[in-house]
């Protein structure tokens, strides 16, 4: 059952293959152990278990969502192209290649740190921002 899980992951019926897995070792050390005792033990086991950590486990497995590009305002960029002010060009971001339009008063160049003012639709609106240089550059 627990091999089953991981080729059909989020069925959950690894808490059964557990559950038996325990009722197993159990069973082999103490081998008078009667039927119907086992059959309840895996059973209170198997539940239990699905309640007790399921929602631990399916929280854990989930992953995060992504972040809507509407986030991206604030969010430093790098020009690669010259943009003139008004004009489209391609940012990189997030290790992404956007279109920008440079909506700020200075033209960037390829290589310059642009801050995102604005998101519209998939164009990144920008400003070219001289608050810090990266690597030397402005």
């Amino acid at each position: 059952m627990m091999v089953i899980e991981m080729a059909a992951p989020g069925v959950f019926i690894m808490f059964f293959g557990a559950a038996a897995l325990v009722i197993g070792l159990v069973t082999g050390i103490v081998p008078s152990t009667p039927l119907w005792l086992q059959l309840l033990a895996f059973s209170v086991l198997s539940v239990a278990s699905l309640l007790l950590f399921r929602r631990q486990i399916m929280r854990r497995m989930q992953s995060k969502p992504a972040k809507n590009v509407d986030d991206f305002v604030d969010e430093l960029g790098i020009a690669n192209d010259q943009i003139a002010p008004g004009d489209r060009g391609a940012i990189e971001l997030r290790g992404t290649v956007w279109t920008a339009v440079n909506v700020g008063d200075s033209a960037l160049t390829p290589g310059q740190r642009c801050k995102v003012v604005k998101v519209d639709g998939l164009s990144l609106h920008v400003v070219v921002d001289d608050s810090q240089q990266i690597n030397g550059i402005n």
